[in-house]
């Protein structure tokens, strides 16, 4: 991640899909239509990262209320 650039706030489960994106978006002088399959892949899976992580948190909000 350190030698791709990656910076700390993009480190996440969806960096695998970042760095080929970021490499094609250099190559393509950023140029929006050249990368749509990379973009469209890696936005799916913040999408996605995005549901799991709203899940934890009614998981956790529901033992919590159970606790009480």
């Amino acid at each position: 991640m350190k030698e791709n650039q990656i910076p700390i706030p993009y480190r996440d489960r969806c960096a695998k899909l970042l760095i080929p994106l970021n490499k094609c978006r250099k190559e393509g002088w950023y140029l929006p239509w050249n990368c749509e399959d990379l973009r469209h892949d890696y936005e799916h899976c913040q999408y996605l990262d995005f549901k799991r992580r709203v899940k934890e948190l009614e998981d956790f909000k529901k033992a919590r209320d159970e606790a009480k």
